[in-house]
């Protein structure tokens, strides 16, 4: 049993959770694309390349693109220029700032654990006025794995003060990586309808569902009482 006793960590990814981030990765993305002549790419195709990193993202952007694989490294680099302090096309879905400052007042500690690397991550919590609501921040950069590995999201529980080896908590997350990652890492998993999935809701395993964050406060009570 994973009860928690006390209000327990609730850890969150971002993309495709707590910000709808698709249409600034897909102007950073399309910028790079512009300066080596190559057709822009559509919104649903970059939306289905996200999840993963920015590694992976770029990988999967060259397959539909064709543009040489040893062209990798610096087609990132010239992404992650753009991408550092993109934040004006980000938009936070629905009553997430108002639920976060819910749980907050009841006693859980909250935490961040991403694919997408560190720098952005903060820029974007920053800029939404969210980070001094979350314990500790784990980027796809901050440790050699990345989710759905389950080494990211037990550093997060353990610097919310968790067991780093057999973790309490609830993971909130939208995607097949956070699906993953959280029945790796033991802790019950709570799936965002409205993100980025590509697997339908009845295939996937998970403790619970919400498509409004103003729901979430009971389903995270309801399932850390009963582990």
């Amino acid at each position: 049993m994973n009860i928690c006793f006390a209000p327990c960590p609730v850890v969150f990814d971002l993309d495709g959770t707590l910000i709808d981030s698709v249409p600034d990765i897909h102007a950073c993305v399309n910028a790079v694309l512009r300066l080596h002549g190559v057709s822009p790419l559509t919104l649903d195709q970059v939306r289905g390349f996200v999840g993963g990193g920015v590694d992976l993202l770029w990988r999967r952007v060259i397959s539909a693109t064709r543009l040489p694989t040893e062209a990798h490294r610096d087609l990132v680099a010239s992404f992650m220029t753009r991408y550092h302090d993109a934040t004006g096309l980000t938009r936070l879905y629905p009553n997430v700032a108002e639920t976060l400052g819910v749980l907050a007042d009841r006693g859980y500690p909250l935490g961040i654990c991403t694919n997408k690397p560190l720098g952005p991550t903060r820029a974007i919590l920053d800029h939404f006025g969210l980070a001094q609501l979350f314990g500790v921040v784990v980027g796809g950069d901050s440790l050699p794995e990345r989710k759905p590995d389950p080494a990211p999201l037990l550093a997060a529980f353990a610097g919310l003060g968790a067991d780093p080896h057999k973790p309490r908590g609830v993971y909130v997350g939208d995607s097949e990586f956070d699906e993953e990652c959280a029945r790796n890492t033991g802790v019950p998993f709570l799936l965002f309808t409205r993100g980025y999935r590509k697997t339908p809701v009845e295939k996937m395993t998970h403790h619970g569902t919400f498509d409004d964050f103003a729901s979430l406060p009971l389903l995270v009570e309801e399932t850390a009482a009963v582990g």
